[in-house]
């Protein structure tokens, strides 16, 4: 799933043009569809695909446990 974006977690550093950590789910919508992972420091992200390839839309902290 390549990125438009180009950037990194900015907790973590794992690159969004990764593969995601782990994918929570996914949903078709008109344009594409909306994939939310969660990165592997934990903070959830809400990725868009659509014609314009694959990008990270919305990004949570990650718990306080995390990285």
């Amino acid at each position: 799933m390549p990125s438009t974006t180009g950037v990194v977690c900015p907790h973590c550093g794992w690159p969004d043009a990764a593969e995601p950590f782990q994918v929570v789910s996914t949903h078709a919508t008109a344009t594409g569809g909306t994939v939310w992972t969660r990165c592997a420091c934990g903070s959830l992200q809400v990725r868009v695909v659509d014609d314009h390839g694959t990008r990270v839309v919305s990004r949570g902290r990650p718990s306080p446990a995390g990285c």
